[in-house]
């Protein structure tokens, strides 16, 4: 008994080689996802910073951590460039159709998954099957449903679009849709919110479900049609879900690339920041004013997330 009670030697040097061997093991475990995280962003994001502070072009990569700095002359070049703040009756510059753009695209988005998750969050015949069908927009690979946007829409007589309408005699010739200022943006933001809103509807579906059924059962008690239901109780217990859906979708749509570059190459008026940068660093080989603009874009970003926190969903959290 009074062996078992006794300390055993060493067992201080054991639980420690213990703890240092977890220690060791858990710093293995973490080290190749530390450094995947730091090669793939935190470095870059670090040296696009550094390098919109200086001039970096094709003929200095060789050497680029010796570029010559130029403080904020990057800046000061992407704001004064035409492509960035031209505003006009006809043409708008990238800053103001990417808000516009963003905004817009998130809001019909939104709008879109709404609806989309009231409708599939009543019970029907092959309802799994109809869920699976809407997801199909967002999980489908973008280049392949920007591919089949681009044949519907096709310039030519012979594309989908075109074809429908002229044997409708609705029009006399075929249009180019996607090379129509004015008309390629809303096209861009439409293809934008069909292909997101199943997002949209994943998300408000979920907490749909996770409303009490009784709020409704004594609304509809108390005379409440099905519009006082969805604006008095549907929509306040939607409220955070869409807050964070709006913010989320948001800050992608804005930093969004690749689906105005297949459709439209940002070109007829669909010019935005992300492709801009493209445009900057790549076509004019300027990459420190490339980086400029992606520095710009992110504190525009910040400086909403800020605001959108602070006031819009303290506001929300209040009520």
């Amino acid at each position: 008994m009074t062996n078992l009670s006794r300390p055993r030697r060493g067992s201080s040097l054991f639980s420690k080689s213990m703890q240092a061997r977890e220690a060791r093991l858990a710093w293995a475990l973490i080290l190749p996802t530390a450094l995947i995280v730091f090669g793939l962003v935190l470095f870059p994001a670090v040296f696009s910073i550094w390098i919109s502070f200086h001039k970096v072009g094709l003929y200095n990569l060789n050497d680029v951590f010796h570029a010559p700095f130029n403080g904020l002359d990057n800046f000061r070049a992407v704001i004064s460039d035409f492509a960035f703040k031209w505003v006009s009756t006809t043409q708008w510059g990238a800053a103001v159709t990417t808000i516009f753009y963003s905004f817009l695209s998130t809001i019909l988005t939104l709008l879109f998954g709404l609806i989309a998750a009231i409708l599939l969050n009543r019970p029907f015949k092959a309802r799994g099957l109809v869920r699976g069908i809407f997801l199909f927009p967002y999980v489908a690979p973008v280049i392949s449903v920007a591919f089949v946007w681009r044949w519907l829409l096709d310039p030519r007589p012979s594309g989908v679009l075109n074809n429908v309408l002229m044997s409708l005699n609705l029009i006399n010739a075929p249009k180019a849709y996607l090379a129509t200022r004015g008309l390629a943006i809303w096209l861009v933001i439409i293809f934008q919110a069909w292909r997101y809103f199943p997002f949209a509807m994943l998300m408000i579906l979920a907490r749909l479900q996770a409303i009490d059924d009784t709020l409704y059962e004594a609304a509809s008690v108390d005379g409440a049609n099905t519009w006082q239901q969805f604006i008095n109780i549907t929509i306040p217990e939607l409220r955070y879900v869409l807050g964070s859906i709006f913010l989320l979708r948001l800050l992608w749509t804005f930093n969004k690339f690749d689906d105005i570059w297949l459709l439209t190459g940002g070109g007829y008026g669909t010019n935005v920041l992300p492709v801009l940068t493209y445009q900057f660093s790549f076509n004019s080989y300027d990459f420190g004013k490339g980086a400029a603009t992606a520095m710009m874009m992110l504190v525009a970003l910040v400086i909403f997330i800020i605001v959108y926190v602070r006031v819009i969903m303290r506001n929300a959290e209040e009520s």
